[in-house]
């Protein structure tokens, strides 16, 4: 029989468990159905979960997008948001979540400001190579069809592992981020993202040339920020810009200016296509950039903190511009009661699996009789 205390301390986990599984905004951050954690996947210095979304159909050739959340954020709460898994499971590509832990960082923020945690083979972009690494073999993954994308804290980070392991990425998407080598101290961080940093571009692309050992073909880069972001100042945009203008060596000047509905966007290419692309969207602030409502593919994601409705879908951008709309898979057909998919171990418990839970608890402790 399971002492008083045992069953007090499993009925405490019970309703952690339960009080986690229920979203702290009901209109935004629904519980993922899709999002499955992922245990073992190597070396994990920087002490991440990694959560993962394989759709039941995939396209071939196989593609991968590793999504960084911002700070506050976790992995599921992002992906309800942007949209991402949708778009996976319309299209038939895998998704790759990382989430920050709070021992780490309280708010949730990949701490793209630390050394330790930002230099090739260290910390937290070792942990991340090393999640995209387990989706490769796992999935049968094209290892020219890797991308990252990320917002803010998130999209420092991304930067951060175009800059340290560019050899794995086609592609990567900054959303409202930083340049890598942006801070190295908390201070500094909130110094770039209140003003940004000054700096010659030249000096910007030595700071990712020093981060590995790779010289070229360097990943295409997308950078989106919102005009009004008193959060992380424009200027980390431009800055952007300027870092990987010169890694790729294509000159400022070359701009092609192309307005689109709802943003403006300044593309310049090279050699082998468009290079560096900056998309500003007039008037909106910290956030990822949306469109939810309406008619068209491109509507996709919930608004919500930092998921802004703003008439235009980064997502579906990004994942255009990348080659991964292409291919449309086959709806699932609807299991009984209408829905699609299985829910699987990992989700968050109902309210009766709680209730069974603790009834059998208190059972095993001698204080009332187990229910089925």
């Amino acid at each position: 029989m399971a002492s008083l205390q045992q069953t007090l301390v499993e009925l405490e986990r019970l309703r952690r468990q339960w009080a986690r599984s229920l979203p702290a905004d009901p209109a935004f951050a629904g519980p993922s159905d899709r999002l499955r954690e992922v245990a073992a996947f190597g070396p994990d210095p920087g002490n991440l979960r990694m959560l993962a979304y394989v759709p039941p159909l995939l396209a071939a050739p196989r593609a991968l997008v590793v999504v960084l959340h911002g700070c506050t954020q976790t992995a599921a709460g992002y992906d309800h948001g942007s949209g991402w898994s949708a778009l996976a499971e319309r299209h038939g590509f895998c998704l790759l979540y990382p989430e920050q832990r709070a021992a780490n960082n309280p708010k949730l923020c990949f701490n793209w400001f630390a050394e330790a945690d930002t230099r090739r083979g260290e910390g937290e972009v070792r942990s991340i190579r090393s999640m995209i690494e387990t989706m490769i073999r796992a999935h049968g993954i094209d290892r020219s069809r890797v991308h990252i994308t990320g917002l803010s804290a998130g999209g420092a980070m991304a930067c951060a592992m175009l800059a340290t392991s560019p050899e794995l990425f086609a592609a990567g998407g900054i959303v409202a981020g930083l340049p890598y080598g942006a801070a190295t101290s908390v201070r500094e961080a909130f110094e770039a993202m209140a003003r940004g940093r000054d700096r010659p571009a030249e000096a910007w692309g030595d700071g990712i040339r020093a981060a590995s050992a790779h010289r070229g073909p360097w990943p295409r880069i997308t950078v989106w920020h919102g005009e009004a972001d008193a959060t992380v100042a424009p200027a980390n945009a431009e800055a952007l810009v300027r870092q990987w203008l010169d890694v790729h060596g294509i000159d400022a000047a070359s701009v092609r200016n192309q307005p689109v509905p709802g943003a403006s966007r300044r593309i310049w290419s090279g050699p082998r296509g468009v290079a560096v692309e900056a998309w500003l969207v007039p008037g909106m602030g910290h956030g990822t950039p949306l469109k939810t409502s309406g008619a068209g593919d491109d509507v996709c994601g919930h608004a919500g903190p930092f998921m802004i409705e703003a008439g235009i879908s980064s997502t579906f951008a990004m994942a255009g511009a990348w080659g991964l709309t292409e291919q449309r898979m086959p709806a699932r057909p609807a299991e009984p009661g209408g829905k699609t998919g299985r829910p699987g171990p990992d989700l968050p418990m109902r309210s009766t699996e709680v209730a069974a839970s603790i009834r059998r608890a208190l059972a095993a402790a001698g204080l009332g009789r187990p229910r089925t």
